[in-house]
């Protein structure tokens, strides 16, 4: 009764627009005054919220958004859209292909699905609806797009993961390359099916020369480049994600002097859009470590591990449940919310029923990247809409085919887990 009670508080705290760490911390300050008084709460504040945040591990995040910064400031970026719609030239549907391209691009090294949604909103979408294409399959393309920042290392919400469930960073964001491509193909599928009854839907792209195509190349090397050191590191055993990370940021820090463009404006600008951004984060895994107490107190876990494994259910009925459990969670709350409050309590489960931690970190961002496109919450739509002029009920509309590509793709990893694990296996 009283964990129903603290997670009904918790709901309402985050529906009345209570910034999500605050909330976490006080239904997890209110959840252990109810078992054990003002003793309990000294016990766990003076030790647990620091020890969270003091790993290693974590300290890859705050240098990888401190990367993403400052490639942002460099302003490489601003050419990933057109480098790929020169590329693909005539192509029909060439300027949506385009947009995944970019996306695909920007999120291996944003790290951000918001700031890849914000920045292809206002450059690909405006673009793909002058060129005639609908303005909901464009919003909603573009909004579904930026989800792949989640996925594609150096993704911060699978460090985030890596580090709440205590596995390997460099792992979790190895196998998040294949499933992130293979989501990008989905995408590029769904919009070719779903401009199929209409003939005007993808309209083809301007046709370029072999030097434009050379050219728009050159021009998207070094953001490759980067994305290719910073895994690479990783991939092949040179270093750990956190060295991987401080390489990115001096690699990161060398293009944007080469593009004139390291000046006092820029890094202070890069400085506290990562601190705010770390800050949050930090946040909110202090106030989840509080509310965890609260959970380990009360024997969420094993409680529901002892249900789970008694009912007439097989593994697989149990992880489509965890599913829609998770796609619902993604209506209300923020990602990496949602990971520093259930993976404590899922990933156990998961275990016992046989897959792998590192799968499931996979499968749960990709159920997590539906809610960014899906209301209430669906903050990639809102970004679109705002960044592209479009109402966003237009963007949520829009988006509905590639949700649904979406959630096909995360059910043909459920049926077979080795399509993620396979590439990891390679790590040196």
């Amino acid at each position: 009764m009283t964990i129903a009670l603290i997670l009904l508080l918790l709901l309402a705290l985050i529906i009345i627009g209570v910034p999500v760490s605050f909330a976490i911390l006080a239904t997890g300050v209110v959840g252990l005054l109810s078992l054990g008084g003002f003793d309990l709460i000294g016990g766990v504040t003076q030790f647990a919220p620091a020890s969270s945040v003091m790993s290693y591990s974590l300290s890859a995040a705050p240098l990888f958004i401190f990367m993403a910064n400052l490639v942002l400031k460099s302003g490489l970026v601003d050419n990933l859209f057109t480098a790929a719609r020169v590329i693909v030239g005539r192509a029909k549907g060439g300027t949506g292909v385009a947009s995944v391209a970019a996306g695909a691009i920007f999120a291996a090294v944003s790290g951000s699905s918001t700031a890849s949604a914000a920045t292809l909103g206002q450059t690909s979408t405006v673009k793909m609806i002058d060129e005639g294409y609908a303005p909901k399959t464009a919003s909603g393309l573009v909004a579904v797009v930026g989800t792949l920042a989640a996925m594609i290392p150096p993704s911060i919400i699978l460090v985030f993961y890596a580090v709440t469930a205590d596995v390997g960073v460099g792992d979790v964001l190895i196998a998040g390359i294949v499933p992130g491509l293979i989501i990008a193909a989905v995408l590029i599928v769904t919009m070719y099916l779903t401009g199929l009854s209409k003939a005007a839907a993808m309209p083809s792209g301007v046709p370029t020369s072999i030097r434009e195509k050379f050219g728009a190349a050159v021009n998207a090397l070094p953001v490759l480049a980067l994305f290719a050191v910073v895994i690479g590191l990783v991939f092949f055993g040179v270093a750990t994600p956190t060295e991987s990370a401080a390489v990115g940021c001096l690699a990161a820090f060398v293009l944007l002097c080469v593009r004139k463009k390291a000046n006092l404006e820029n890094l202070v600008a890069a400085f506290v859009e990562t601190t705010k951004t770390s800050a949050m984060i930090l946040a909110i895994i202090m106030s989840a470590e509080i509310f965890g107490h609260f959970l380990v107190e009360t024997r969420v876990a094993p409680n529901l591990i002892d249900w789970m494994s008694g009912l007439p259910m097989s593994p697989f009925a149990v992880m489509l449940i965890i599913s829609l459990f998770y796609l619902i969670l993604g209506f209300f709350l923020d990602q990496i919310a949602i990971l520093a409050l259930t993976v404590p309590v899922i990933l156990p489960l998961v275990e016992q029923f046989g897959y792998d931690p590192v799968w499931f970190g996979i499968f749960i961002v990709l159920l997590a990247e539906v809610g960014l496109v899906t209301p209430p919450m669906g903050l990639n739509a809102f970004v679109v809409a705002r960044s592209a002029g479009r109402p966003v009920g237009e963007v949520f509309l829009g988006a509905v085919p590639y949700i649904i590509a979406m959630l096909v793709v995360a059910l043909v990893f459920l049926i077979w887990p080795e399509i993620v694990l396979w590439f990891p296996t390679y790590m040196k």
